[in-house]
Order: C-alpha cells, then sequence, then structure tokens
C-alpha cells in the first residue's frame, strides 16, 4: 500500500458552523484525507487556523472558486444564506424578531447559484463525489424557513438538490433536521425520507453528527445517487450509531 494516496476533499462553507466541524474533522484523518477548505473571507480563513489549504473565494463567482475545486475527488457542500434578526427587537415584550439577508446574500444567490456554480465546476473538474448538506422541510412551501427574510431558502435548497441529483455526478444529499450545538457520537440516528421525520419528535440532530454523516457519506457506495432526511433520538434513548453502512443501507431514495 506504499503508494496509496489520501483523498482529495473540498469543504465549502468551512467557515460556518458545520463546515467547521467538517473541516477540523477531515483534517485530523490526514491518513485517509487530503483536505481543502472555501471560505468567503479572510477572516473565516484566520477563524479556522489560516491554513494554506484554506482558499478564500466566493461561490456566487464560479471562477473564484474554481482554484480549490481543481485537482479534487470529492465535494461536501455546506455553504448557506444565513438569515440575520433586524437590530431592535426586545425579547422581553413578546412578539416575534424579524429576519432579513443581507444584500446579495439572499438564498436564491447563495443557495441556488452559489451551489449551481460549485456543481457545475466541479463537474467540469471530474469530481468523483458531491455531498450536499440541506435541511428538511423542502416538500413544504408554507414551512416557516421560508418566510424568514422573505428568502424562500427551502424553495432555493431544493432546486439546488435537484440540480445535483440531474448532473450525472454521484452525489449524496443530507437533509438535516434542526440542528443543535451539543455534542455528537451519543444518538441514535435515524435516516427518513420526504420530511416524515417532522411529524414525529425526532427532528433534531446535531451539527456534530451532521458532520460526521457528511464524512462517513464519502466511504460507503450504497449512500451514491441517494438522498435522505436526518434527524436523532434524544440522548441516551436508542443505541449511538456507530455502523454507518447499515444506517446507509437502509436509505432507498434517490431524491
Amino acid at each position: 500500500m506504499a503508494d496509496f494516496k489520501p483523498s482529495r476533499v473540498l469543504v465549502t462553507g468551512a467557515g460556518g458552523r458545520t463546515g467547521q466541524i467538517v473541516y477540523k474533522k477531515l483534517k485530523e484523518k490526514t491518513d485517509q484525507y487530503d483536505t481543502r477548505g472555501l471560505v468567503r473571507r479572510e477572516e473565516s480563513k484566520e477563524k479556522i487556523g489560516g491554513a494554506d489549504d484554506v482558499f478564500v473565494g466566493d461561490v456566487r463567482d464560479v471562477e473564484s472558486i474554481i482554484p480549490a475545486i481543481q485537482g479534487i475527488d470529492s465535494l461536501i457542500i455546506l455553504t448557506s444564506a444565513v438569515p440575520k434578526m433586524k437590530p431592535g427587537f426586545d425579547l422581553t415584550k413578546g412578539g416575534k424578531p424579524e429576519f432579513y439577508f443581507e444584500d446579495g446574500l439572499y438564498p436564491e444567490q447563495v443557495d441556488w447559484i452559489g451551489q449551481k456554480n460549485q456543481i457545475d465546476a466541479a463537474k467540469a473538474a471530474g469530481v468523483k463525489h458531491i455531498v450536499l448538506v440541506g435541511s428538511m422541510g423542502g416538500t413544504n412551501l408554507n414551512h416557516p424557513l421560508n418566510s424568514l427574510g422573505n428568502g424562500n431558502i427551502l424553495v432555493w435548497k431544493r432546486k439546488a438538490e435537484q440540480y445535483l441529483a440531474d448532473s450525472g455526478v454521484p452525489y449524496t444529499i443530507i437533509r438535516a433536521g434542526g440542528l443543535q450545538d451539543k455534542e455528537g457520537g451519543i444518538r441514535e440516528l435515524l435516516v427518513g425520507k420526504d420530511d416524515e421525520l417532522l411529524n414525529t419528535e425526532t427532528k433534531t440532530v446535531t451539527r456534530d453528527d451532521v458532520a460526521e454523516v457528511s464524512i462517513q457519506a464519502l466511504q460507503f457506495e450504497e449512500v451514491k445517487f441517494k438522498a435522505f432526511d436526518l434527524a436523532s433520538k434524544p440522548e441516551r434513548v436508542g443505541t449511538p450509531t456507530k455502523d454507518f453502512k447499515a444506517l446507509f443501507s437502509q436509505i432507498t431514495t434517490r431524491f
């Protein structure tokens, strides 16, 4: 095995809350992966260590991301538009906070055009597998997330997912439930389809578990050309998931 070369993986959105976890986990597996990150700003690059393998580019400008994508084997897409709360909201007075997206950073531009650009560049570069992390809720046009900042974020995410599924590139689409900033690796993970899990008590998942599933997806043929919803049972209910091949074998849906 002297000629074994680590698989070259690019994590886009590596400065985001889930992206940082994926990038860090991959960097710890130097025997398996040669990892790169893509961030939008120099400050984000510094935030995750400022290594030479972190590229700065804007997914809305396809030319700016080509250097990061050249020569990679796999791509994990974790870019997403981020709604911001309008200033002046007073929690003590009740009511609902209002949200907005910064100009040019609406879901249409980031989650649709930005992801389409990544898929196109990856396909042109001969990338062998694209893992796309999205959100549950895309089957419901009236989902509350769509109303945030009038962004229709799930609509645009779904459009990008469909584009990837139609691209011909081997893909894995992970539609995560509500994201929690809690310890990962200690819950039983659940896979589903068509937002069925949203009708259950188990519709959340930790960012750490999403990150782990994204990385595990690189290793198993069972999860190529598949799309699935991801959530978990509460802590101490069920058995923590360790056998990802078995988890992925439950998935039957291509989209």
